[in-house]
């Protein structure tokens, strides 16, 4: 049975993330401050002592995340573990996709940073505040969202941005249009429709600006072929040439996080064990819901390390 690495996306934030390891280990302290180095400006200090609203800021709460994962990441490597060796597959919900991909050794941690910077960024800038919004419905199976959204596109653009197993999916889109959607899937018998305190439309046709940005970032960017295939968000299948990457991570801006079928992909495939490395335990929780036989396990302590560290080096 093979394992995986997974990285968690934007939500799994917190103030005080990653102090432990800064506080224990000088590999992570590293990495914090090559963080702050490549941004140009403390963001471990915004991470550790928040406030909570300026970490949340799509441009903050991104780079801060993979910050957090690649802090965890170098610290096994310092201690024994090559992950090419022990990890077959990595991925990463959204933002966590340039984690996955920093420590399976395509981007290194400086662009990795500077390349999420500009992805939160333009990501805030594509939409003005108030146009754009999210829900998530509970309790429907993905066609009838999928019918749900084309229904209500009559007032814009409206799509499926995250589908996160266990009968949760997230839609994104023009704020008219995904309430609407809203609307019709409750009538449709959601256990849930609820709207979704977000900054902007994430994973939806409003985000092309942003889709473009990306673009440009990454055909500048410094690319290796990642040393571990990435299994894709927009296509639940397992990766490993980096411009076929890089083009996927654009369309990964507008398009639907596949999440719900990457685990079963997992599944299928004799991954039975994911080790989610970095702040928070989202993603362990969707695991669950998601395939029971997979074992979801959080990495985000010293602690965590250690254990993870004695299970892998055994």
């Amino acid at each position: 049975m093979a394992l995986a690495f997974t990285f968690p996306g934007q939500g799994s934030q917190a103030v005080g993330m990653g102090k432990d390891l800064a506080d224990t280990f000088p590999e992570a302290r590293a990495v914090f401050q090559e963080v702050d180095d490549a941004l140009g400006e403390k963001l471990s200090d915004i991470m550790w002592n928040g406030p909570e609203e300026t970490l949340t800021l799509t441009a903050n709460a991104q780079p801060a995340l993979m910050a957090v994962s690649m802090a965890a990441v170098r610290v096994m490597e310092a201690r024994g573990l090559v992950l090419k060796d022990k990890v077959a597959f990595v991925a990463g919900h959204s933002l966590g996709e340039y984690s996955a991909l920093c420590a399976a050794g395509m981007f290194s941690i400086a662009d990795t940073a500077r390349l999420l910077r500009i992805r939160g960024n333009a990501m805030q800038a594509a939409v003005p505040a108030g146009k754009g919004a999210m829900a998530a419905i509970i309790g429907l199976e993905h066609a009838d969202v999928e019918a749900t959204c084309a229904e209500a596109s009559a007032l814009g653009p409206v799509q499926i941005a995250n589908d996160n197993g266990g009968g949760q999916l997230v839609i994104s889109g023009e704020k008219a249009a995904v309430e609407k959607a809203a609307e019709i899937a409750t009538a449709k018998g959601a256990k849930r429709a609820l709207m979704l305190s977000v900054s902007a439309p994430f994973h939806s046709a409003l985000m092309a600006p942003a889709a473009d940005a990306m673009r440009e970032a990454l055909a500048k960017v410094e690319k290796h072929n990642p040393n571990i295939p990435l299994i894709a968000n927009v296509r639940a299948a397992p990766v490993a040439d980096a411009t076929i990457i890089a083009d996927l991570l654009v369309e990964q801006v507008t398009g639907q996080v596949r999440w719900r079928e990457t685990v079963e992909w997992f599944g299928k495939n004799d991954v039975m064990t994911l080790y989610e490395i970095g702040s928070g335990k989202v993603l362990t929780g969707l695991a669950r819901r998601i395939d029971k036989a997979v074992t979801g396990i959080a990495v985000n302590s010293a602690e965590d390390i250690e254990k993870t560290l004695e299970a892998l080096l055994a």
